[in-house]
């Protein structure tokens, strides 16, 4: 099976199923049922009783690009298996733009002070149902991780490596940008897509 164009449809149904089972609206189970809509036909999470429909929209997400003392910061969450580490990222509160968000971020994640920000790009990171929006910021100040972060590391541009999803491809745009060519990982995750593709 071709893993590149499965991968999309495993994960909408996955997404999908493991969000709604009931309707916010009247608590009758929500089942996958397809209605014509502009573009065609589309099978969604809908309520047979009341018509809600759970358009399953991909969520934003803000990402950041530390340089820190010349280097890049990568943090690892507590909730992650083996030593992975990553970007720091969050969500956008209302009422604050996605710079504010991700300064607010940072400054929560790592204590540290944002003193420049540049837009890196958006990128699609369709194994979460997410959009990422990502920085390149320049902080300063003591690291002093959260609780939900246990570790970090700081790379040379010419030693940190990319993975091939979502932030990883945020982080390989930073480092194209300052001449380094980037190196790319295999991911752990990958392996969960191949088993769900066979």
């Amino acid at each position: 099976m071709d893993i590149a164009r499965a991968a999309p449809e495993i994960i909408a149904k996955a997404s999908m199923s493991a969000v709604f089972k009931f309707c916010p609206q009247c608590a009758t189970p929500l089942a996958e049922i397809t209605l014509a809509e502009d573009g065609g036909d589309k099978t969604r999470l809908r309520c047979p009783s009341c018509d809600f429909t759970h358009w399953n929209n991909p969520t934003p997400v803000l990402a950041a690009v530390i340089e820190y003392r010349g280097q890049v910061l990568l943090a690892r969450n507590a909730a992650w298996p083996g030593k992975m580490y990553a970007l720091i990222t969050g969500f956008m509160e209302a009422g604050e733009t996605s710079e504010e968000g991700i300064a607010r971020e940072i400054a929560e994640e790592t204590n540290l002070h944002t003193s420049a920000l540049k837009l890196l790009g958006v990128y699609d990171f369709q194994r979460m149902n997410q959009v990422i929006i990502a920085y390149h910021a320049v902080c300063d100040g003591e690291v002093k991780l959260s609780p939900e972060l246990v570790d970090y590391r700081l790379y040379d541009l010419q030693d940190v490596k990319c993975w091939p999803a979502g932030t990883g491809y945020a982080l390989a745009e930073f480092l194209r940008s300052r001449g380094h060519e980037p190196e790319f990982i295999d991911p752990v995750w990958r392996k969960d897509i191949e088993q769900r593709a066979d």
